[in-house]
């Protein structure tokens, strides 16, 4: 048990305060969420208000429901900015929070990382990325949650109803300590407007995949991914076993986890420009080395690429300004676009993911709130536009565009793009159908990630060594069909320090099937049992295996009609929980949009003890092994190899196998 020894411990402690704090000045040097647009009725505003005011004392609410209207009124949601507390957001070492046990603390630490302002994409309202990824809802939330965990023991579970701390319940040393919900509702209620008025009156949240899952690790959390994604669309356009050189890829978004998109880029070699149009997002990713240039001008950046493409230079450029003039003017000149895609927040086109052309940065926002349905218009005229330069790209050059699974493909087309093909389908595929699920989904290798709960720069090093020494080990007895993923991992573990990767806490991530994050958690395990480490949090991005079912992204490529059913996400949470995970999240919302995935991710501290390391084997394998079953099941030819050789490892893993039947005799049956 903790001996409270600071100022921040007794804040963690004291929850939310007896006497109210004073309020607090709304600070415009912080990049904050977009108004919200007006969407609760006079009833439901009371509504909203009586569901704030219950976290505090009745003595309070006379001085509070001004102040919680005015917020209502003017932001579109109750943040309570007044107990947004005094102490410096950041993950800490884990020694340093209060508690009574160590798994508490963790959780502690990655709530903090998710909230840093080097992290969160909009730290006063607890966003982390995405435009509406939630840790919490509102800052009452955020300290009652704190308090709880300082006080858990290790036979208690903390239940969260979408950012709101339901309550310590008893369980046992085997049960996670902390159970989340982001977002369940009932599934005929999921649509943008839905999510809209729920968190309005303070009921639900959008949790994104790791923002209120408390695992995300700043933008090197999909660095990886981009880099896969990049280096593999770079191999598909490769004539003659060429790298990507002097090749250019055009993209949008610095915000949140799509900020990784550059320094991907540049990692995988290429020449990249990411348009941007707020500000504050490109000065932050330029501020931290995440892009190399900024430019605003177009006549400028046309200048630069040439030179760029010319030198074969590789080399990151921001542009600060709208992704659909970019496309334009380069469908105009004559410089060959190799590779496009886009990575704005599409899931939420209405309120901020998206902003339309030839409308200033500051009017679209006003617009946005004051004027819903033409701020709509505009960005579908925008799409509509943003795809037939895309088109012309494609036409001219032979771009080769992918969708990144951020709900581009579906909002051109609902906007009337041309975005279809005569038979109904995209013209464009999505990355997971291209490369993420045939090339490493099937195959079981997706985002594994840690942190190092020391906070110790020298700690990750040496995770870093431990994890490429594990790999090297692995790929000596690899099969044929993984010996390309395993290269690509080694080579970016090996240049993760170089790379300069950390953003907030000391994390990493790489893509590792089952038998490499079992092997190199036990690794991980060993280091800290040996005094050589200190403790470390392992996760991953629900983007991955077995997290998530959304048929427009993870299960894009499952073709036998369950992509749009939810049993592999569901089970995978459920089965996490009682096979050891520290703490299991379930989200309704990612990417692709509320009501268009439900995704489930989990976190587990490693302690160096022999029960750690009975966990990490247990969880770790089923939360691999049932997304490879899902996938097998489809007649993915990668996993049915996958699962066949995990059964030959495994003699209690007993997995049933399709047959698979003759097109011919199937194409004569109707």
């Amino acid at each position: 048990m903790t001996t409270i020894t600071s100022e921040f411990q007794q804040m963690i402690l004291e929850g939310i305060p007896e006497q109210l704090p004073a309020p607090q000045k709304y600070d415009t040097e912080i990049n904050h969420a977009p108004k919200r647009k007006e969407i609760l009725n006079a009833e439901e505003k009371k509504l909203a208000l009586r569901n704030a005011l219950r976290y505090f004392d009745s003595k309070d609410h006379a001085e509070l429901i001004p102040e919680f209207v005015n917020e209502l009124e003017t932001y579109g949601r109750i943040y309570m900015y007044r107990l947004r507390p005094g102490y410096e957001m950041k993950a800490r070492a884990i020694h340093e929070y209060p508690g009574k046990c160590d798994q508490a603390k963790a959780i502690m630490l990655m709530i903090q990382n998710n909230l840093d302002y080097a992290v969160a994409q909009h730290p006063h309202e607890l966003i982390t990325y995405g435009g509406n990824g939630a840790v919490f809802q509102n800052w009452a939330q955020y300290r009652l949650c704190m308090k709880y965990l300082a006080e858990m023991t290790d036979e208690q579970t903390l239940v969260m109803y979408s950012g709101h701390p339901m309550g310590l319940y008893p369980s046992h040393k085997d049960a996670p300590r902390v159970v989340v919900t982001n977002g369940m509702v009932i599934p005929n209620y999921s649509k943008p407007d839905d999510w809209e008025k729920m968190n309005a009156m303070g009921v639900s949240q959008y949790g994104q995949m790791t923002a209120g899952s408390y695992m995300y690790i700043g933008p090197q959390g999909i660095v990886h991914g981009t880099t896969i994604t990049v280096l593999n669309a770079g191999r598909k356009i490769s004539e003659n076993g060429e790298g990507l050189e002097g090749k250019l890829f055009i993209t949008a978004g610095l915000g949140g986890m799509s900020g990784a998109q550059p320094k991907a880029a540049n990692i995988a070699g290429c020449i990249s420009i990411t348009a941007e149009i707020n500000p504050k997002a490109i000065d932050t990713r330029y501020s931290q080395a995440w892009v190399d240039e900024k430019i605003d001008n177009l006549d400028e950046l046309i200048s630069r690429v040439r030179k760029a493409k010319a030198a074969k230079e590789v080399v990151s450029i921001g542009y600060q300004g709208n992704i659909v003039d970019v496309w334009e003017r380069f469908a105009e000149e004559d410089i060959k676009v190799d590779l496009g895609s886009d990575q704005t927040s599409l899931h939420n086109p209405w309120a901020g993911g998206y902003y339309p052309a030839d409308v200033d940065f500051e009017v679209a926002k006003e617009m946005m709130s004051n004027n819903p349905k033409l701020f709509k218009e505009k960005v579908q005229e925008s799409l509509r536009r943003h795809v037939a330069a895309i088109n012309k790209c494609v036409d001219k050059f032979g771009t080769y565009f992918f969708d990144y699974g951020n709900a581009f493909l579906l909002e051109s087309s609902r906007a009337g793009a041309d975005i279809m093909k005569e038979d109904g389908k995209f013209k464009y595929n999505s990355y997971v159908q291209d490369i993420m699920g045939p090339m490493c989904f099937d195959y079981g290798f997706g985002p594994f990630r840690w942190v190092c709960t020391s906070g110790k720069s020298e700690d990750l090093a040496e995770t870093d060594r431990i994890a490429t020494e594990v790999l090297e080990e692995i790929r000596k007895n690899s099969p044929e069909e993984i010996q390309q993923q395993m290269a690509d991992n080694i080579r970016w573990i090996k240049g993760a320090q170089e790379n300069k990767l950390v953003v907030g806490s000391e994390a990493r991530i790489l893509y590792a099937d089952a038998e490499g994050r079992i092997k190199i958690a036990d690794a991980f395990n060993k280091a800290i049992a040996a005094g050589k480490i200190g403790p470390v949090v392992l996760g991953r991005d629900h983007h991955d295996v077995s997290g998530t079912d959304s048929p427009f992204r993870e299960t894009s490529n499952i073709y036998d009609g369950s992509s749009f059913t939810a049993d592999m996400a569901i089970q995978n949470v459920i089965g996490d929980s009682f096979r050891g995970a520290t703490w299991v999240s379930i989200h309704n919302g990612g990417g692709v949009g509320w009501g268009e995935v439900i995704n489930g991710g989990f976190g587990m501290l490693l302690d160096g003890s022999a029960d750690t390391d009975r966990r990490l084997r247990s969880m770790l394998y089923w939360d691999v092994n049932n997304g490879i079953s899902r996938r097998s099941w489809a007649r993915n030819e990668g996993a049915v190899f996958a699962i066949k050789r995990a059964m030959a490892l495994n003699p209690d893993l007993k997995v049933t196998i399709p047959n698979f039947a003759d097109d011919k005799l199937i194409d004569g049956a109707f």
